[in-house]
C-alpha cells in the first residue's frame, strides 16, 4: 500500500477511545458499515478514474473483512433518509460505521443530518463517522460524535488505509488546524432561565447575536419573553463570561386550532456568544429544547421560529446558521414544493404617504369594522380557512379578542351575508394582544401600526380572478382604520408570496424569513 495514502487518513478525534476496533469487537458481533447510494460518474466529488464503477465503498467493506468477518454494508440514499431497514440492521449491530462522501446535492438532506439521526438510534452502540472529504466541505462534525476520521476520498487504497486504522495501525496524529475546528468536548449544563434576573443578560447576547434591525427594547423582550404556562426557555451560563450567559434558547407552545387539543411547539431562538461557538453549546441547547416540546402532551408540529408570541417568524433568509439547522433535521430546502420546507415568509412596511392614490376595483363586496354580534361569525370564518391554508396558531389570534373592544380591530370583507375575507390590525397603548405578541411594529415607532392573520376565502365564485382585488381592498380599508387611529405606517407580517402585488401599492420588504416546520 502506497505510504502517502496511509498517511493522509486522519483521526480527528476519538473521545469514546473506539480505536483500534478489536478491542470492543467478539467474533460473533457484527459491524454495520452504513454508505452513501453513490456512483463516482454522477457523483464527482473526489472522483477517482481508477475506481470501479460499481458502489465506490465495497473495497471499505471488503477491507474490514479481513480483519473482522462479519460485516453489514448497507447503503443509504440521501434523498430517502434512513429507513426501517436500517434500523433493523442498527440493532443487530455491536458497532455502527457512518460514511459521508460530501455536502448534500440539490434537494437532499445533510448526509451529516442523516448520521445525527443514526447516532440516536445506536442507543449504547458505538458509533463512528468517516468522512471521504474536507470536514470543511460539509460543515463541523461537532461533539455529538465521539469518533470522527478523515480521509481524502474513496479511493480502494484509501479505503484500505481506513480498515487499518480503524484496527489498530496508528493513525496520522491530527493537523492541529483540524483541532481548532472541534474544540475539546465540554458538557453543558442546560437550566430554565430566571424571568426576574436574567433579562438583561439575554438582551445583551441578542443584541450581540442579531443586526440593529431586530433588537428589541429591555421592556418588549421581557414582555414578549414572559409568558406563563406557554413559555419555557433555557440558558447556559459560564462564570468566566462577563454577562454570565453564554447561550440562551426560547421556546412556546400555543394552541394549533379552535379544538384547543393540539398545540404547536415553537423553537423560537437559539442564541451563542460568538465567542463560545463551536463548543457544543448551541446543540446542547436545541437537543434538550426540542426533548422537552416533544414531550408536551399535545405538540403536534414544530416550528423554526414562533408564531404567537413573535420573536423571529422563522429562520432568517441567507442566516449562517442555515446548515446547522438542516443537519439537525430542519427540512430546509427552498425549492421543495412541500409546506413549511424553507419556502420564502416576507414581513412588509408600507408608508401610507408613498401608498399610490388607484381607483378601486369595482366588486360588489363591503368591507367594514367588526361588529360585536358578528365575532362568532368571524372565529367560525377564520377557524375554517386557517384548517384549510394550514395557519396554525391564528385562530388563537381571533379568540383573544373576545369580550373586548379590540373586536373592532378585525376588518371584513362581505359578500352580501357571507364573509369572505377578514385582517387582525393592531397599534400600542389600545390593549390589543395581537400589539403583545406582535412587538416589531412599535420598534420602528409609535406611529406604526400592524396587520396580521390575513384570511382570503377560496370559496368565493371566481375566487382565482378576484383575490387580487379582495387583498388590495381589505388592505386599503385597515389602512383606513390605522389612518384613523393616528398611524402613518404600517406593517404586514408573514407573507408567503404577493411580492408584485404588494411592491405596486408601495410597500418595501422589512424582514425575510424561511418558512421551516416539522413534526415531533
Amino acid at each position: 500500500m502506497d505510504p502517502n495514502v496511509h498517511s493522509a487518513v486522519t483521526l480527528i478525534h476519538d473521545t469514546q477511545s473506539l480505536i483500534p476496533l478489536s478491542n470492543h469487537l467478539k467474533d460473533e458481533d457484527a459491524i454495520l458499515l452504513l454508505t452513501p447510494g453513490i456512483v463516482p460518474q454522477v457523483s464527482p466529488l473526489n472522483w477517482d478514474p481508477h475506481t470501479p464503477t460499481s458502489d465506490p465503498f465495497e473495497p471499505l467493506g471488503r477491507a474490514l473483512a479481513k480483519h473482522q468477518h462479519r460485516v453489514r454494508h448497507v447503503p443509504y440514499i440521501p434523498r430517502n433518509g434512513i429507513t426501517e431497514t436500517h434500523v433493523v440492521h442498527i440493532r443487530l449491530a455491536a458497532v455502527v460505521i457512518f460514511v459521508i462522501s460530501g455536502p448534500p446535492c440539490h434537494g437532499q438532506p445533510s448526509q451529516v443530518g442523516l448520521a445525527e439521526i443514526t447516532k440516536s438510534l445506536c442507543d449504547h452502540r458505538p458509533h463512528l463517522v468517516l468522512s471521504c472529504c474536507r470536514m470543511q466541505d460539509v460543515g463541523a462534525l461537532d461533539k455529538s460524535f465521539s469518533t470522527v476520521i478523515e480521509a481524502p476520498g474513496f479511493s480502494p487504497s484509501t479505503m484500505e488505509a481506513v480498515a487499518d486504522i480503524l484496527f489498530g495501525k496508528s493513525p496520522t496524529p491530527p493537523d492541529p488546524s483540524l483541532q481548532n475546528l472541534i474544540p475539546p468536548p465540554k458538557t453543558w449544563r442546560i437550566e430554565s432561565w430566571h424571568p426576574d434576573r436574567d433579562v438583561d443578560s439575554i438582551l445583551a447576547l441578542w443584541r450581540e447575536c442579531f443586526p440593529k434591525q431586530f433588537h428589541l427594547t429591555r421592556y418588549l423582550m421581557q414582555s414578549v419573553l414572559r409568558r406563563d404556562g406557554y413559555a419555557m426557555h433555557y440558558v447556559v451560563r459560564d462564570a468566566g463570561a462577563a454577562a454570565g450567559i453564554v447561550g440562551f434558547c426560547a421556546t412556546y407552545t400555543t394552541y394549533a386550532d379552535r379544538d384547543g387539543e393540539r398545540l404547536l411547539g415553537s423553537l423560537a431562538a437559539l442564541l451563542v456568544h460568538p465567542s463560545y461557538r463551536r463548543r457544543g453549546i448551541g446543540l446542547s441547547l436545541h437537543d434538550h429544547a426540542l426533548r422537552q416540546l416533544s414531550r408536551t402532551r399535545g405538540v403536534c408540529r414544530l416550528q423554526l421560529g414562533s408564531t404567537f408570541p413573535r420573536l423571529l417568524y422563522g429562520l432568517p433568509i441567507d442566516s449562517p446558521a442555515e446548515d446547522w439547522f438542516r443537519r439537525r433535521g430542519w427540512p430546509i430546502d427552498a425549492s421543495s414544493s412541500t409546506p413549511g420546507a424553507g419556502h420564502e415568509i416576507t414581513d412588509w412596511l408600507l408608508q401610507f404617504k408613498d401608498s399610490p392614490l388607484t381607483a378601486l376595483i369595482p366588486l360588489n363586496l363591503t368591507f367594514r369594522p367588526c361588529e360585536f354580534h358578528e365575532f362568532d361569525l368571524v372565529l367560525d370564518f377564520v377557524d375554517r380557512e386557517s384548517r384549510r391554508k394550514g395557519q396554525m396558531g391564528w385562530y388563537d389570534q381571533y379568540a383573544k379578542l373576545a369580550g373586548s373592544m379590540n373586536i373592532r380591530d378585525i376588518i371584513l370583507g362581505w359578500e352580501g351575508d357571507t364573509i369572505i375575507a377578514a385582517a387582525l390590525t393592531y397599534c400600542r397603548n389600545t390593549g390589543s394582544p395581537a400589539a403583545e405578541d406582535l412587538p416589531w411594529a412599535v420598534t420602528l415607532g409609535d406611529d406604526v401600526g400592524g396587520v396580521t392573520c390575513i384570511c382570503v376565502s377560496d370559496e368565493v365564485p371566481n375566487a382565482a380572478n378576484k383575490r387580487d382585488a379582495i387583498m388590495i381592498r381589505l388592505l386599503d380599508s385597515c389602512i383606513r382604520l390605522l389612518t384613523e387611529q393616528g398611524m402613518k405606517k404600517m406593517l404586514v407580517d408573514a407573507i408567503k408570496g404577493g411580492e408584485e402585488g404588494f411592491q405596486s401599492m408601495g410597500f418595501h420588504k422589512w424582514a425575510k424569513y424561511r418558512d421551516i416546520w416539522r413534526n415531533t
